[in-house]
C-alpha cells in the first residue's frame, strides 16, 4: 500500500468514526487526518508558507459547512499545488447533479455512503485496495 496521509473531509463525528473503523477492519493503516468542515480542508491543503506533505487521498463530503465540498473540490482543482491529488466524494447524497458537478469539477471518483456498516466495510476495502495500492498517483508519498 501506498504510504501517506489521507485527508478526510466531513462534519459528521458518526460518519467520521465509521470511516476510521471501516479502515481499521480493512487493515488500512495510513494515518487519517480529518478536516470537520470545507474551510478547514482549504487550510489544510493550501497553507501559505507551510511544507506539509501533500495526503495521498482525499475523501470529500459534499454537504459541508463553511464551504461545501464541491467548492472545495474547485478550488483544489484550481491550486497548482493540489490539482493532481486524488479526490474521492464520498457522500450520501445520490442526486444526479451532485455526481454529474462533482465529475465537471476534477474528481476522480463518486461513491454514495451506504447505510449498512458491512457494506460501508465492503465500500472502503474497494477504495483502499485501488487508491491505495493499484492506482498509480502522480505525488509521491512526500507530496512532491
Amino acid at each position: 500500500m501506498i504510504e501517506g496521509t489521507i485527508l478526510l473531509v466531513d462534519d459528521s463525528p458518526d460518519d467520521v468514526a465509521l470511516t476510521l473503523r471501516a479502515f481499521r477492519t480493512n487493515n488500512i493503516t495510513n494515518k487519517v487526518d480529518v478536516a470537520p468542515d470545507g474551510e478547514e480542508a482549504l487550510k489544510y491543503m493550501l497553507r501559505e508558507g507551510e511544507r506539509r506533505p501533500k495526503p495521498v487521498l482525499i475523501l470529500l463530503d459534499i454537504n459541508l459547512p463553511k464551504v461545501n465540498g464541491l467548492e472545495v473540490l474547485r478550488r483544489i482543482r484550481a491550486d497548482e499545488r493540489t490539482r493532481h491529488l486524488p479526490v474521492v466524494m464520498l457522500s450520501t447524497s445520490s442526486e444526479d447533479r451532485d455526481i454529474v458537478e462533482s465529475y465537471d469539477l476534477g474528481a476522480n471518483s463518486y461513491v454514495r455512503k451506504p447505510v449498512v456498516f458491512n457494506e460501508f466495510v465492503d465500500a472502503v476495502k474497494v477504495l483502499g485496495l485501488y487508491w491505495l495500492l493499484v492506482n498509480q498517483s502522480v505525488l509521491t508519498p512526500n507530496g512532491e
